[in-house]
């Protein structure tokens, strides 16, 4: 539950408002190479000024799948091709362009409590197994659960702390 905390905050580290940041393509994935990569595995991203991004292509063939992968990523984000290079100008924040990244937030929040409910359900699964086979009473099993329970609400007012956070970030002018 807490790597999936973690996931959501790198994941929300990549939503800059307004400022260009190398760490806003962090969550592009390129397909190349017959499998889904990131974006900084096939060319290095830089910062160029306050409002660029550029990404320089190590391989010309994945330069076209690169384009597309950020164009598709959900940040609002349009490249202009140059060769091997791909500039990435931010655009400015107006209020529509910041209820976006509210959105694109609230998505990954949510991808975030998915996989904690993965886990408690897992965890679930482990306890009811474990009550079947013998190795603990109904009691003990009925005790797990709640601790199971409890720690999974945690992790979810956790993850609706950070996006609440994040999204005042983002609104903020």
């Amino acid at each position: 539950m807490d790597g999936a905390i973690t996931s959501l905050q790198s994941d929300l580290a990549g939503l800059r408002t307004g400022r260009a940041s190398v760490n806003l393509l962090d969550s592009v994935t390129v397909s190349a190479y017959g499998s889904e990569v990131p974006l900084n595995q096939v060319g290095s991203v830089s910062v160029l000024d306050a409002r660029t991004i550029a990404v320089n292509i190590w391989d010309k063939s994945v330069v076209g799948a690169a384009d597309k992968a950020i164009r598709e990523s959900g940040l609002g984000l349009n490249p202009v091709t140059d060769g091997t290079n791909l500039r990435i100008p931010i655009p400015v924040l107006n209020e529509e362009r910041r209820i976006e990244l509210t959105k694109v937030a609230g998505k990954y929040a949510e991808q975030a409590r998915v996989a904690i409910r993965n886990v408690r359900r897992d965890g679930m699964d482990e306890i009811k197994k474990s009550e079947k086979d013998g190795e603990i009473s109904e009691d003990a099993a009925r005790g797990l659960s709640e601790d199971v329970q409890k720690l999974t609400d945690a992790h979810i007012a956790r993850v609706d702390e950070v996006l609440k956070n994040k999204e005042a970030e983002i609104m903020q002018v």
